[in-house]
């Protein structure tokens, strides 16, 4: 693989990560059966998700670790 190719290929990772998380992305997500979350799921499992969104919400903002 040389530069170029190499420089397109994290470019475009790049992109696809950014668009994953934008809020359209998400919504769109949420729409679809198998990302949606029960209304009866246990507890833990539930401070477990909220934990999630806080961490994906910080690495949102700036904070991404490398």
């Amino acid at each position: 693989m040389d530069r170029n190719t190499g420089n397109r290929s994290e470019e475009l990772a790049a992109d696809i990560r950014r668009q994953f998380g934008t809020e359209a992305t998400t919504r769109f997500l949420r729409t679809l059966p198998a990302f949606r979350t029960e209304a009866d799921i246990p507890a833990r499992f539930g401070d477990l998700l909220d934990r999630l969104d806080g961490i994906e919400a910080s690495m949102a903002g700036g904070q991404r670790r490398q």
